[in-house]
């Protein structure tokens, strides 16, 4: 099958097009970043979804599944530009792919997406609408992006629409909200909480999100996997320091005295947990992650030291 990754050049994304190609695929990718070490059996496009170069990479190769994973969160982006990358970009996957013939799109979004707040369910599930813009309205227009996404369901019911809603990831490439958290030597929590946190190894999500294009599910799924671990406990296995501040003063300090600088929404993710269900997603795909919650930290460690 001929599967366009756009977003390509990310860490996570290249894990997904090499194990695809290993799976006998062929892969193309689209992205304004390079990939300078790409397999020579990849073709990597430098071109923004959202120009017209890339609307010629879909007529020109026709590709059956196109995998979306160009969003990027506000510590990635400024908001105006990441407002136009995530909305604009997504309406574009979504327009070349009607437009030329597409069986199957795949987009990948986070579990953020429902929310962090103190009466959050104890386990969310895809029937609840997504609220992350609520309290941390750096994330409003992923949150636009994922209903874009998920309304294409009905719209566009010729073309097998899979959103996935994906747990934090950790591994090699040390990116991702979850790492962010870990980057310093101490880890900022508010007084008085100590929220759970869900994470996948990097490779297996990876082959969580390869599971989608192999068995095209259609609907929105949770991808998750190990049992959800206290964030003190990820600070703690993974060497760091936990520093338990007051909010008030916590907010002052975000990007100052060797803490992470942080949207200050993302402090109500670092007070609740936000704990999915994936049972859905297991039960269509038959995806089981591979490293559990005790490996995944104890591989973090060794290569992110500080």
């Amino acid at each position: 099958m001929k599967v366009l990754i756009v977003g390509v050049g990310g860490a996570l994304a290249r894990l997904v097009a090499l194990k695809l190609r290993e799976s006998g695929h062929t892969v193309i990718g689209i992205d304004r970043r390079p990939w300078w070490d790409a397999p020579r059996d990849i073709q990597v496009h430098e071109v923004d979804i959202r120009k017209r170069g890339a609307e010629d990479v879909f007529r020109r190769e026709r590709p059956e599944c196109v995998v979306h994973m160009a969003t990027v969160n506000a510590l990635s982006a400024a908001g105006e530009e990441r407002a136009r990358i995530n909305m604009g970009g997504t309406k574009s996957v979504f327009d070349h792919s009607i437009g030329h013939g597409v069986q199957h799109v795949v987009v990948v979004g986070r579990h953020t997406y429902y929310g962090a707040s103190a009466d959050s369910p104890l386990y969310h599930t895809e029937n609840e609408p997504p609220q992350g813009m609520g309290n941390f309205p750096e994330l409003a227009d992923l949150v636009a992006a994922d209903l874009y996404a998920a309304n294409m369901l009905w719209r566009e019911p010729q073309i097998t629409t899979t959103v996935l809603r994906l747990v934090y990831t950790l591994g090699p490439s040390k990116t991702g909200t979850l790492a962010s958290f870990l980057r310093g030597k101490r880890v900022p929590m508010v007084f008085g909480f100590d929220p759970l946190f869900q994470y996948l190894e990097e490779e297996d999500a990876a082959a969580g999100i390869c599971a989608a294009v192999e068995k095209k599910p259609r609907g929105i799924f949770n991808v998750s996997g190990p049992a959800p671990v206290p964030l003190s406990t990820i600070a703690r296995e993974t060497g760091r320091t936990v520093v338990p501040v007051p909010e008030p003063i916590l907010k002052q300090m975000l990007g100052r005295f060797g803490f992470p600088k942080l949207p200050k929404g993302a402090l109500e993710h670092i007070k609740f947990p936000i704990v999915v269900d994936g049972s859905a997603y297991r039960k269509a795909t038959g995806f089981v992650h591979l490293t559990d919650e005790v490996e995944v930290l104890r591989r973090y460690r060794r290569i992110s030291p500080v």
